[in-house]
């Protein structure tokens, strides 16, 4: 079997291909509501042909979406261009974990895929943060139950509203300063965001793990995880596959496949 995951975020959409024992290929490319099937199918052949496949090779599909308006056109990709039916979180999955929320149907897929790949690989309780347009903080019990959580605006974002919201102030790249105290206006802003988003997460988890009141391991993930290597203790692992593991465990359930 020959899986295809989609993991479609507000920013960006990840297409990987497992071959059942190893991802074998892994593509981004910028999430664009109004794209059709056609283009996705278009773009995709070529980086298929990139890897030697083709879309004949790839038999499963499995579809995690935060832009609802865009799981008509994944799904017409699957079904066009796979001959398959796509899984689709949300739709026609059973996620196998309890969802213990005041109202489950609130839980974003993004959030409960990411719980079930981090289940997957680390024991205990679990925090899961997610970088990426909005910084999410999400607990994950020992028995795989998701419990709710903590959601920012993202870094990027943060930093887009400083320079839109204050005339004066320029657009500038997100780095690790070097120092906190910046000595021009760009090594301040900077500072102010980098440095800013680390006291969000370590204070954001010191607060968490106190009314948890026990262990907890704290997994990062994520498109700009990358960026806080490094730069904190109050993250124990960085793990860049746990969305689409998550895809593959889901969709591992639902298919009988091991």
């Amino acid at each position: 079997m020959m899986l295809l995951a989609i993991e479609q975020g507000n920013t960006n959409t990840l297409f990987a291909v497992h071959d059942g024992s190893d991802w074998v290929a892994q593509w981004r490319t910028a999430t664009q509501s109004t794209r059709t099937a056609d283009e996705y199918a278009a773009w995709m052949f070529q980086l298929l042909a990139m890897t030697e496949l083709k879309f004949e090779m790839l038999d499963a599909c499995i579809i995690s979406s935060v832009v609802p308006q865009s799981v008509f056109n994944l799904r017409n990709l699957a079904r066009r261009y796979l001959k398959v039916e796509p899984l689709v979180i949300g739709e026609n999955v059973d996620l196998g974990i309890p969802v213990r929320l005041e109202k489950p149907s609130e839980a974003g897929a993004d959030r409960l895929v990411n719980a079930i790949g981090a289940h997957a690989v680390f024991a205990g309780d679990l925090i899961i943060i997610d970088s990426g347009t909005a910084t999410t903080f999400d607990i994950v019990a020992a028995d795989g139950g998701f419990e709710g959580g903590v959601i920012a605006p993202g870094i990027n974002l943060s930093m887009e509203a400083l320079h839109t919201a204050a005339a004066k102030l320029p657009r500038v790249a997100i780095r690790r300063p070097v120092k906190t105290i910046g000595r021009d206006t760009v090594g301040a802003m900077q500072s102010g965001v980098f440095w800013g988003y680390i006291a969000l997460i370590e204070g954001l988890i010191a607060r968490i793990k106190a009314e948890w009141g026990r262990p907890m391991t704290v997994v990062a993930t994520g498109g700009v995880a990358s960026l806080f290597q490094g730069a904190t203790d109050a993250i124990d692992h960085f793990d860049s596959d746990l969305t689409i593991r998550g895809l593959l465990e889901i969709h591992r359930r639902n298919s009988g496949v091991r």
